[in-house]
């Protein structure tokens, strides 16, 4: 089967703009790019944006519950410990997670990937860490996978050590993970990555080391949370470990940054959780001017609930001062680094997974430009439209 995306007005192919070209696909692949070749189908974009799918390479999209009640307490200038202490936040996700069965999760989680589709995502990591048991992260691992195998996109599962139950204390909790559900996950194969939420009032240093150390040993990828509220040492950390990704990284200093530029660690930035909790911006501008390779992703969560793509561009660019050309750029091909898939998407090339979205733009600056709107017309995972607002 191939495919034909005539009439292109402007492509972004992952690292730069291209203009009046087109695409050619053949059995889910790119095959070139510019050269216009007889098809079974033809797409004609009608001179409009074309642009690989987004890869969102940090969300928490499965829970159940939500936490509208919160927004009241955040105009107010409640700040996110203060929350929890209100007996909002993790904890109260954790709570009616608990109580949600397998049907209802995947149900939930299922539409929420949907709507990401909808605004033009073809790969979404998910996390755990709303069980913080070894019965409930295994069930909510193996829910992810479900939603992976009935989902039009790819769903990568992600276990998040996200923080310590109310139950136990954290070395306890710690030990937990390492010896009994860690075993699991690598018996039953439920998860490619391993993260650990390392913060003051979560987990230290030491306890973030023990889990992404042993995680390793199981074949877990490590990523990890880091200098989002405070700045303890866990951009360090990551670059000690190799991890594919450090995330937030609200905090991190110009030395940190050097350090993960030079040990090749994406920074995996998060605009819209200091929009909804009314905090400072990562320091993106700096961050580039010191060669840190960086991705966007929605954070989406019950604090932060997010589905858009579109939307993280705009706040990159107005609120973190991103260039549009280097915020598209971290949605895609830095996303597909931070998943430690850039040999297979995040870029139109030859070779690569056809998974493109067209936009009913004229120009890629729309994106940040024109707010408010789902731009994407048609989504197309593996060369077959999986959406198409027509």
């Amino acid at each position: 089967m191939s495919l034909l995306i005539k009439n292109i007005g402007e492509l972004f192919d992952g690292n730069k703009i291209i203009k009046n070209t087109c695409v050619y696909i053949e059995d889910g692949k790119i095959k070139s790019v510019g050269k216009e070749v007889k098809a079974d189908e033809v797409i004609d974009a009608e001179k409009k944006f074309v642009m690989p799918g987004f890869i969102d390479s940090h969300t928490h999209a499965i829970f159940h519950g939500s936490r509208e009640f919160e927004i009241e307490w955040k105009v107010e200038g409640v700040g996110y410990k203060e929350i929890a202490e209100r007996g909002g936040g993790i904890y109260y996700t954790v709570v009616e997670t608990r109580k949600a069965g397998r049907n209802e999760l995947k149900k939930e989680t299922m539409e929420r990937v949907n709507e990401m589709i909808k605004h033009g995502t073809t790969t979404v990591e998910i996390k755990s860490g709303y069980g913080l048991d070894k019965k409930n992260e295994i069930k909510l691992l193996e829910v992810i996978n479900e939603v992976n195998e009935c989902s039009k996109a790819t769903v990568i599962p992600t276990f998040l050590a996200h923080a310590i139950p109310d139950e136990m204390d954290a070395d306890y909790f710690v030990d937990m993970v390492i010896n009994e559900i860690f075993p699991e996950i690598s018996r039953k194969n439920l998860a490619v990555f391993c993260d650990v939420f390392c913060e003051t009032g979560y987990f230290d240093i030491n306890q973030s080391k023990r889990i992404l150390l042993k995680g390793k040993e199981y074949g877990l990828l490590p990523k990890i949370h880091a200098d989002e509220f405070s700045c303890i040492g866990c951009s360090k950390l990551a670059t000690e470990i190799k991890a594919v990704s450090a995330d937030h990284l609200l905090m991190t200093g110009e030395e940190e940054m050097k350090m993960l530029a030079e040990s090749k660690v994406v920074a995996t930035l998060l605009p819209a959780t200091p929009f909804v909790l009314n905090e400072s911006y990562p320091k993106a501008r700096e961050m580039i001017s010191n060669n840190v390779e960086i991705a966007l992703a929605t954070d989406m969560n019950p604090n932060c609930y997010i589905t858009n793509m579109q939307f993280i561009i705009q706040l990159a660019c107005y609120k973190m001062k991103m260039r549009v050309i280097d915020a598209l750029k971290a949605v895609t091909l830095n996303s597909a680094k931070a998943l430690k898939m850039d040999d297979k998407i995040g870029s139109i090339e030859e070779g690569k997974n056809a998974d493109i979205i067209i936009m009913d733009i004229p120009s890629y600056l729309f994106i940040p430009y024109k707010i408010g709107v789902n731009h994407v017309g048609t989504v197309i995972k593996n060369g077959e439209i999986i959406y198409s607002q027509e």
